[in-house]
């Protein structure tokens, strides 16, 4: 999957699991995304089903997950308000879906919101 944003162009690798496969299905999509710390959201055009997959609250910098309760995209690059140290940390369970492949600390400098993020496979 590609994640274009007005700073950059970042692919990632794709796990191999229900939520990931999912969210394949709903590419393309448009979004914007908030800043929560050292992650970025943004709530989903279409529903991506999370059924089955093991869901966690720990990310490492750089993956990508999806958050059910909001439908939102999350990207990690960082410890959150949640965290309990330096690991990234969702406010509620969340499926992994990616990682970024190159440099995630990058979108430390993003500022406080991204826009037109286009989300593509």
């Amino acid at each position: 999957m590609i994640i274009e944003t007005e700073k950059g162009s970042f692919e990632v690798g794709l796990y191999d699991g229900c939520a990931a496969r999912e969210l394949v299905k709903t590419l393309p999509q448009e979004i914007s995304m908030s800043r929560w710390g050292n992650e970025f959201y943004g709530s989903l055009n279409k529903k991506v089903e999370c059924g089955g997959e093991r869901l966690r609250d720990v990310f490492e910098i750089g993956e990508v997950a999806i958050w059910p309760d909001g439908n939102a995209l999350c990207i990690f690059f960082g410890p959150t308000p949640a965290s309990r140290g330096e690991e990234p940390r969702m406010i509620s369970p969340g499926a992994g879906v990616g990682k970024i492949k190159g440099d995630a600390l990058l979108f430390r400098d993003f500022g406080t919101s991204l826009k037109n993020v286009k989300l593509r496979p």
